[in-house]
């Protein structure tokens, strides 16, 4: 497994129901998650991450998506994200993550799913929570730690 990678882009909404968008820089906190996303909280999933090339993939077939509409916070290329096992530390930026879930139940299919009959979020993505704070950007290294 590659273990190094980079942020492709920061994706945040300000509040819940409404589609993420781009930002150039933002803020990890500790037992929060990204800085002025309205899904951060106190949980274990503060942030989510989704390969890129899951949504290059995607893409291909006809889906034409944008960064941050399947509700990831943070996209990054370079890594397989979904071998990376629960526990295992990421460096992001300055901060530091650690996954605690792969994948997620869909409840109600999202608009992507409606639109096109299939969304990768629910089998690509992996979510974390800040143990350390720092700032990150776009091409920032991704780097998989030790568990």
């Amino acid at each position: 497994m590659n273990k190094n990678g980079k942020i492709v882009a920061i994706c945040l909404s300000e509040k819940k129901g409404t589609a993420k968008h781009v930002i150039e820089q933002g803020r990890l906190l500790v037992d929060h998650g990204l800085e002025n996303d309205a899904h951060a909280g106190n949980w274990h999933r503060q942030v989510s991450l989704l390969d890129y090339g899951q949504v290059e993939a995607f893409n291909a077939k006809g889906a034409k998506v944008d960064h941050g509409a399947f509700g990831e916070n943070i996209l990054v290329s370079g890594i397989d994200l979904r071998s990376i096992p629960i526990g295992t530390r990421l460096l992001v930026g300055s901060a530091t993550l650690e996954v605690t879930q792969i994948g997620k139940e869909c409840h109600s299919h999202c608009e992507i799913f409606h639109r096109v009959g299939d969304c990768i979020m629910p089998r690509e993505g992996i979510f974390a929570k800040v143990l350390s704070p720092g700032e990150i950007k776009s091409g920032d290294a991704v780097t998989v730690m030790a568990e």
